[in-house]
């Protein structure tokens, strides 16, 4: 395999039992065996997702000062900006190439949720920004929801097992802004090597390549999808819960050749959480004598607690 396999979501939505078994079946496959797949015939259409990477590159456009009136120290990169260098793969020091922003849930009235979401930050210099950014996350969502559907059944769960745990979610949707290199990085890549914590992250396909995928094998190959595909893959949060079955598989953004090292690189990806409170207990359905329960119980809250220590969104006190 030397790129990831692409499925079509018209195939779950359709009704016909055969085309729904054939997307289930594929993609439960594709995520046993790499953790990637390009989707097509999503939710979102070609005139926001245009609109909104025009708003992104106007806000990274802005002054630096401007920028980092938005960076909110007690938010820890919950929502806002995220200057250059801030965040850095588990385990590693250099902090990667890249300046990004969040937007959050904005949950619905009814949604009785346990937590409270922080607000979203709010660009004034910019009118559309923020509409435009919460109408791609609202179509993501629901693409990630049908998406779950499908694992639901792969794994052998009711086909909304999901629903009430990733709607109104702890979400997160980051356009990301990679600057040109200008210097010899010392260390440092556009995005370390590291699994998501999510359950599933949702990419928008990226201004520029360098996303790479590590195969079973050691070998790392080019995620290169479709114009109007996007990347999914399974975040630690899913493998976790499915005791490994579903694999959240070691990615990167890998540093261009020199000669384009002068060329911003631009990318959005969606992190669907669900709701703090939703364990990630090991399924019994995925526990056996060949696999044994690998992880300790802990709550969606908790582990995301965990690893936002660990890649330098929050610092602990001494």
């Amino acid at each position: 395999m030397n790129t990831i396999p692409s499925v079509d979501l018209k195939d779950f939505t359709s009704d016909d039992p055969e085309r729904k078994q054939k997307f289930i079946d594929e993609l439960g496959s594709a995520y046993e065996d790499i953790g990637f797949v390009s989707l097509k015939n999503h939710f979102l259409d070609d005139q926001l997702v245009e609109h909104l990477y025009s708003e992104i590159k106007d806000f990274f456009d802005l002054p630096e000062e401007t920028k980092t009136n938005y960076e909110i120290e007690e938010l820890h990169g919950q929502r806002g900006y995220i200057s250059f260098g801030k965040e850095h793969a588990k385990g590693k020091k250099e902090g990667d190439l890249k300046e990004f922003w969040h937007f959050g849930q904005e949950p619905e009235a009814d949604a009785d949720l346990k937590e409270k979401y922080p607000d979203n930050v709010q660009v004034k210099e910019l009118e559309d920004f923020n509409e435009t950014g919460m109408q791609a996350y609202k179509m993501l969502e629901k693409t990630g929801i049908y998406v779950l559907r499908a694992l639901a059944l792969y794994i052998g769960l009711d086909e909304f097992y999901f629903d009430k745990w990733a709607k109104n979610g702890n979400s997160i949707l980051r356009p990301i802004h990679y600057p040109p290199i200008t210097d010899e990085p010392k260390g440092a890549v556009r995005a370390g090597a590291h699994g998501d914590i999510n359950l599933i992250t949702l990419l928008m396909g990226a201004s520029a390549g360098g996303l790479q995928v590590l195969r079973k094998d050691g070998e790392w190959i080019d995620a290169i999808p479709q114009d109007d595909e996007l990347v999914i893959n399974v975040g630690d949060m899913l493998e976790r819960l499915t005791n490994n079955k579903l694999r959240s598989t070691i990615h990167r953004v890998a540093n261009p050749p020199k000669v384009q090292w002068s060329s911003p690189r631009y990318s959005i990806p969606f992190f669907m959480h669900p709701r703090s409170e939703m364990p990630l207990n090991c399924l019994d359905l995925c526990v056996n004598e060949e696999h044994p329960k690998a992880y300790e119980d802990i709550t969606a809250g908790a582990f995301l607690h965990q690893r936002l220590v660990d890649i330098g969104l929050i610092k602990e006190k001494k």
